[in-house]
């Protein structure tokens, strides 16, 4: 026998042992379901998000604090100058000698140091730090320069940035809509109004209408400035543009319309409408790849790396998301994991990581901590990412050893979450106390740790006991905002708000920018612990075998704080459009400022 034949034999042997049932195993006890790892460490983390939002507000706290001793200060000067009118000549000028002498007073250098202890006899210094590498934050001050980049660049990151602003305005909008129903179902009796119609409306728009434009226009500055090159084509960039913002018209104005694709969830747009944002994939895919290669440095930055494998992943998704000859029965359960979740860690959570290599770093005015962590999370997502749609469907019909295969990806996520994360924070280190001085900090480090929770708590709820519990259950409604609105939605703004005043020289106003990262975060935060709460304890109802009715009126009080919750986070995407359009506006009584050529340096991009 060949050797072939044998390895044949042996592998359908192997298959032969694999449990073909769905659940070969009983259901689990929901007895000390308080006790169980995925439970526990989903509260750890939710206290992880409440600390972070704790040492927000303390770092605040501090800079209203130093504001009123600066205050205080002042009127001390003040009233120090009204004792000087009060003294005689002699003594006034005595005072303005001592002056004199102060102003023209040099440093030699050693007035620190002379072989003994460091004293500041001179008030000098005002802080000091142990790090060499004192980082220079973003601060909330008018910028005195414009980073000079081609207008063609300046003009199509512009108007990606707005269509995204818009679609997100809009998309939440639906969204709030939907939320007030969960409270009055009654709210009306128009048929393209109705629940079924409009939430696929607000998931699509969210995700191909803002976070994709955003994300798209975001990358071509990263990819031009890491390049050090041009853009290979903006005519290629513009049909992108309005490819894309055509599937969203026409798909949603099917979608009310009661056109869809079915019950695929995030793929309910029509083949001949979502093969335009296809097309807009593959065309956006080629001039990032050929500005690339006509790159003027040698290195590809990782920026390059994540942008790029989640446009080749995004493109191949697409295809195997609407090819319908494998999609009977359960075949279209497996591709809506697959699909469903690709799309949310291949795409969009691939590229914004990708941003947010160039953005971070270069925000805080220092290189990334470490390239070799980014290469082993890059990597490792491209791993285990693939396989764990699955657990989604855990006690479903799907075979059980497809489903333990997602269970044992999932875990495996630990790996590239961890890393990055670390990337991430060590890259923020020594920039803790700038926190209340930075527009962009405290957008990023809350992205950054609901990159870990979110990431971490998706890995603890595909274990079989959470995702029996949680699984079909407004649980998962929370999850999902808390990784595509915690995760991507931050990151995305932190990004716009680095770029956006550089290249216009326009700076959003400190108030209404404090005013959205507050009413985001606590709308977010208010969000996901009612659902995460109702959700639990619908999840229980069902298991106890109590009647569907009965946990839709144990929901009502958790579906208040939703609204509530809703309502804070769509008041601060308007206050964010508002924002947007005062970074961008012209204004003709403006002073210029100082244009600071465009460089490219991976050392400190």
């Amino acid at each position: 026998m060949s050797e072939k034949k044998v390895g044949l034999t042996i592998l359908l042997s192997c298959l032969a042992y694999l449990p073909l049932a769905a659940q070969p195993t009983p259901n689990p006890s929901t007895n000390n379901w308080l006790a169980s790892p995925g439970i526990i460490g989903t509260l750890v983390l939710i206290a992880l998000v409440l600390m972070i939002a704790i040492l927000i507000v303390v770092k605040r706290a501090s800079s209203i604090m130093n504001f009123f001793q600066r205050k205080n200060e002042k009127v001390t000067i003040q009233k120090l100058r009204e004792e000087l009118y009060q003294l005689e000549e002699d003594e006034i000028d005595e005072v303005l000698e001592e002056r004199k002498t102060a102003k023209t007073y040099k440093l030699t250098g050693d007035e620190l140091y002379q072989g003994g202890k460091a004293v500041d006899r001179k008030g000098i210094v005002s802080s000091y730090t142990n790090d060499p590498q004192n980082p220079l934050v973003d601060e909330k001050k008018r910028s005195r320069s414009v980073l000079q980049i081609p207008v063609e660049l300046k003009n199509l990151v512009v108007w990606y940035i707005g269509a995204a602003t818009f679609w997100l305005v809009f998309g939440t909008l639906v969204g709030q809509y939907l939320g007030m129903k969960f409270m009055w179902p009654d709210l009306d009796q128009v048929s393209f109004l109705s629940f079924g119609r409009l939430r696929p409306v607000h998931t699509n728009t969210v995700f191909w209408g803002w976070a994709s434009l955003a994300m798209i226009g975001l990358g071509y500055f990263v990819i031009a400035k890491t390049s050090n090159t041009k853009i290979y084509n903006y005519k290629i960039a513009w049909t992108t543009w309005v490819l894309i913002n055509l599937t969203l018209v026409i798909g949603n104005i099917f979608l009310m319309s009661g056109i869809n694709n079915g019950g695929g969830e995030y793929r309910e747009y029509i083949w001949p409408v979502m093969i335009m944002f296809a097309i807009g994939l593959i065309l956006t895919f080629y001039n990032f790849y050929k500005t690339i290669q006509l790159r003027k440095i040698e290195e590809i930055y990782i920026s390059n790396w994540y942008i790029m494998g989640a446009m080749v992943w995004t493109i191949v998704l697409a295809i195997i998301g609407y090819l319908p000859w494998y999609q009977n029965g359960l075949g279209e359960t497996v591709i809506q994991g697959y699909y469903m979740h690709q799309g949310v860690g291949m795409w969009f959570m691939t590229f914004t990581l990708g941003l947010v290599y160039y953005y971070l770093p270069s925000s805080l005015n220092k290189p990334i901590y470490s390239y070799s962590l980014g290469v082993l999370a890059f990597w490792t997502q491209m791993l285990f990412y693939t396989m764990i749609g699955t657990h989604h469907f855990v006690f479903s019909p799907l075979p059980w050893w497809l489903q333990t295969v997602a269970i044992v990806f999932s875990a495996g996520m630990f790996i590239p979450v961890v890393a990055g994360t670390t990337n991430f924070l060590m890259t923020m280190r020594g920039s803790w106390n700038d926190i209340s001085k930075s527009y962009v900090l405290p957008f990023f480090l809350v992205g950054v740790v609901f990159y870990f929770v979110g990431s971490t708590q998706g890995s603890l709820q595909a274990f079989r006991f959470t995702n029996f519990v949680w699984h079909f259950t407004d649980f998962n409604v929370a999850h999902s905002h808390m990784t595509m609105y915690g995760i991507i939605t931050f990151l995305l703004w932190a990004a716009i708000y680095a770029l956006l005043p550089k290249i216009t020289g326009n700076e959003p106003k400190q108030l209404f920018v404090g005013v959205h990262f507050w009413l985001a975060f606590v709308g977010l935060f208010a969000y996901m612990i009612s659902l995460m709460a109702g959700g639990t304890l619908r999840g229980l109802s069902w298991i106890a075998g109590d009647t569907f009715i009965t946990s839709v009126v144990l929901m009502q009080p958790y579906w208040v704080w939703r609204a509530i919750g809703g309502t804070l986070m769509f008041i601060s995407h308007l206050i964010f459009a508002y924002n947007f359009y005062e970074m961008v506006r012209e204004r003709k009584d403006a002073a210029k400022p100082a244009v600071v050529p465009m460089k490219s340096t991976l050392a400190n991009v």
